[in-house]
């Protein structure tokens, strides 16, 4: 749905700025970015890790196609990682947890700013080789790839189970 035209990177900086104020357990801010401001260089390289690791059996054309393709009208493509603190008091889904406040902060100032947003974790992003191509230590995760750009339209949002499905009020 997007169509091409750039965000200026001080928006893009605007929305690590809300990020970076998720909360965190101790402080310990796990939250890493990686902005690719050519979201091509990011989708060609995703593409071809995806080749690379495929067996000829499995190796889908219609896959690479796609991951190759993916950010060709994106402006930006962020990588959220979890980067694990030196706390060991402080589990690890507690740090998964605040990256994923963070990245909801991010899709909120991208939604206030009129921007299309899409949170991915398809293709290569949990694999191996992945972990490899971001030099991820043992205990750190990628939490997800965002694309941000501008769109022509938006889709309405739905949700496929009613709120009232969802809540359990006790008085």
């Amino acid at each position: 749905m997007m169509n091409g035209k750039k965000i200026p990177d001080d928006q893009i900086h605007s929305l690590l700025e809300l990020a970076d104020w998720a909360p965190t357990h101790g402080f310990t801010e796990p939250w890493r970015f990686v902005v690719y401001a050519n979201p091509t260089d990011f989708c060609h390289a995703h593409a071809e890790m995806y080749k690379q690791s495929t067996t000829t059996e499995n190796f889908e054309q219609a896959v690479y196609n796609k991951l190759y393709e993916q950010g060709d009208k994106a402006s930006h493509v962020i990588i959220t990682v979890m980067k694990r603190g030196t706390l060991p008091k402080i589990p690890a889904i507690e740090e998964i947890e605040a990256v994923s406040c963070a990245i909801q902060n991010i899709l909120l100032g991208a939604t206030a700013l009129d921007m299309a947003s899409f949170w991915s974790t398809g293709g290569m992003a949990l694999k191996p080789q992945m972990r490899e191509f971001l030099a991820l230590d043992e205990e750190d995760h990628l939490i997800g790839v965002i694309y941000l750009g501008y769109a022509d339209q938006y889709p309405a949002g739905s949700r496929v189970i009613p709120l009232e499905e969802k809540i359990k009020w006790l008085k």
